[in-house]
Order: C-alpha cells, then sequence, then structure tokens
C-alpha cells in the first residue's frame, strides 16, 4: 500500500457520487475509484444477507484495484454489511462507512439537544442512527422520518424548485419536527436539497451533511497513516455494475461535472 494508490468508494446506485465529489475537493490529489451497483439498485428493499454478498464482493473488485482505504458511500449498505465487510477485508485496508463520522459529529454537538433524521425506508427502519446515538448520547432525543419520494425526485432532476420545496415541505412538516436542533441527513441524496431543507426551517436547525463529514473523516485516516497522496498522477475512475445513458446524464447531479461511467459486469463474471 503506498501513498499513490486510490480510494475505493462503493454505493447501491450513482448517490454516492455526493461523496465522492466531496473527498475530490478535500483531497484533489487523490485517485478516486468508484463503483455504483447499479445492478442492484436500491439496496432499500434487499435482504441485509445480499447487502452483505454484494458489499464484499465490491470491497473485493476495489481491492484489487489496490485501493488504500475503502468508503462504503451507502447508507443502507453501512448500516447492514460494515461489520461484515470490514471481517471480509480483515486488516488489509482501512474500511469507513457514512453513519458513523456523522454519529460522532452529532454526539459531539452539545448545542443539539434534539436531533430529526431522515432517509430511505431501509435506513430509517433500521434505526441505525438512533442506537448508535443512543449508546454516545444517552442524553439526545432522536425522532425520524422516512422519506420514501425525495432520492427518486433529485434524481429525475427535481430539486431547488417549487415541487421539490412542497414535497420537502410536506415532509418537514411532521409534527416530531417542530423543535428540533439539528438534522441528519441519513441519504447521500439529500446534499442537493439541503438548501431547502435550511429554507424550511428558517436556518434554525443545525444539518449535518454526510458528504462533508466524511470526506473530513477520510482525510484525517490517511492522514495519521502517513497515506495523503503529494500529487494524482491517475484520472479518476467510475464504475457502475450496470449502465443506461440515464445514469450516465445523472451523474452530473451528484458529482458536480460531468463524468464518464464505465460499464464493469463483476456479477457476470461467475
Amino acid at each position: 500500500m503506498s501513498r499513490e494508490d486510490p480510494i475505493g468508494i462503493f454505493d447501491s446506485g450513482i448517490g454516492g457520487l455526493t461523496v465522492a465529489n466531496a473527498v475530490s475537493k478535500q483531497l484533489p490529489n487523490e485517485e478516486i475509484i468508484y463503483f455504483g451497483d447499479t445492478a442492484h439498485l436500491p439496496y432499500g428493499d434487499k435482504s441485509s444477507e445480499a447487502i452483505q454478498h454484494y458489499s464484499s464482493h465490491i470491497a473485493d473488485f476495489l481491492l484489487g484495484k489496490k485501493c488504500k482505504l475503502i468508503l462504503i458511500a451507502c447508507n443502507t449498505a453501512s448500516a447492514a454489511a460494515f461489520t461484515t465487510v470490514k471481517a471480509h477485508v480483515g486488516g488489509k485496508v482501512p474500511l469507513l462507512n457514512v453513519i458513523d463520522p456523522v454519529v460522532s459529529a452529532v454526539a459531539t454537538d452539545d448545542s443539539i439537544k434534539k436531533i430529526g433524521i431522515i432517509g430511505t425506508k431501509g435506513t430509517i427502519k433500521s434505526a441505525v442512527y438512533e442506537h448508535k446515538l443512543k449508546i454516545l448520547r444517552p442524553d439526545l432525543e432522536s425522532v425520524s422520518l422516512a422519506t420514501a419520494l425525495l432520492a427518486s425526485m433529485i434524481e429525475a432532476g427535481f430539486y431547488n424548485n417549487s415541487v421539490s420545496q412542497a414535497v420537502i415541505n410536506s415532509y418537514l412538516a411532521y409534527p416530531d419536527f417542530s423543535d428540533i436542533d439539528g438534522m441528519i441527513l441519513a441519504c447521500t441524496h439529500y446534499p442537493l436539497i439541503e438548501t431547502e431543507i435550511s429554507s424550511f426551517f428558517n436556518d434554525r436547525v443545525k444539518i449535518f451533511d454526510s458528504t462533508y463529514i466524511v470526506a473530513t473523516e477520510v482525510k484525517k485516516k490517511l492522514a495519521a497513516l502517513n497515506l495523503l497522496s503529494e500529487a494524482r498522477s491517475n484520472t479518476h475512475h467510475f464504475y457502475v455494475s450496470d449502465y443506461t445513458e440515464s445514469f450516465e446524464l445523472t451523474t452530473k447531479l451528484f458529482f458536480q461535472e460531468k463524468i464518464h461511467l464505465e460499464h464493469c459486469g463483476i456479477w457476470e463474471e461467475g
């Protein structure tokens, strides 16, 4: 493992590109290998066993690309498969997820007395954020809501307009959110609507955006291991397990620049 080796990032689809974008901004000298398992999305309706199988196989793919660190940029996979993938990878490379850094950020913020959590049905049903927060901050009150329509709405390009604001407002009007101090965006799609969410609360609620928090954690981890690259010699690579033109078009929303998706049929190789 060397400083010049890439960072591996994977997600069930292309939403994790928001995390990859944040990592590339904080660490411009790093090469990123991204894998979106578009053949199996969404992970939210898959069993934990299936997600663990997919995630372990993708980790093997990234190890084969000589990645020096692997980041699970998917809330559902982070909840269902992190422990399994960590055992599978062993001590070969450090493994991070998108949940623990956010939980730590919230738990150490004394200004937060009641936290709201919005995410997909799978993430909210797992109650992973509530469980982890309860361990670190037993006094912290948490309330969550599955906001099922938001991810598909964002992928369709509906955000920062009157349509998206109406849908967002209908969710955030949830009575239990009326007195929250902070909000966790427990889906990698949601940073694209952070402004609209903040606007609903008149900017009085602190928004915890996993992309920036997780990218900071990646930087800290690599620095601690003396693995920060001094100069990027290779271009980023973005792989998907099932390629469609619609995925290619949507990537610009998430990575904020045009990228080329490469089809990689890891599920077709036996």
